[in-house]
């Protein structure tokens, strides 16, 4: 349950990350306006249930509960992928796509369905 706990926290590190305006492929176009706030937002609560969950663990609650806590994380967690997915296909994919870059398009596209498949 500890290694759960801790992939959590560490993804969710990853995804405050990538909120960053500067990307690993040289983008410099900040997250748009309007999804910015409310993926923030998501993950300020994301970490309030991941404290929540660990002190599950450490007070021995029912492992039921901490699977359900879990799991209600994880849903979480997707809805801001979902966020974070409907930015980039808005703005990264459009623009790569007016600049001649749509192999690069397509292969992010297929690696981000390649990755939501998976669930």
């Amino acid at each position: 349950m500890f290694h759960a706990l801790r992939e959590n926290r560490s993804l969710l590190f990853c995804i405050l990350n990538l909120l960053d305006t500067h990307t690993p492929r040289g983008y410099h176009k900040i997250m748009k306006k309007e999804l910015k706030p409310r993926a923030v937002r998501r993950l300020k609560i994301i970490e309030g249930q991941i404290r929540g969950l660990q002190k599950m663990v450490e007070e021995d609650k029912y492992c039921i509960d901490i699977i359900t806590q879990a799991s209600a994380i994880k849903e979480a967690l997707s809805s801001v992928e979902d966020l974070l997915l409907e930015n980039h296909l808005s703005t990264h994919v459009i623009h790569q796509i007016k600049n001649g870059q749509e192999q690069q398009a397509t292969e992010e596209i297929l690696k981000v369905y390649k990755l939501k498949r998976r669930k």
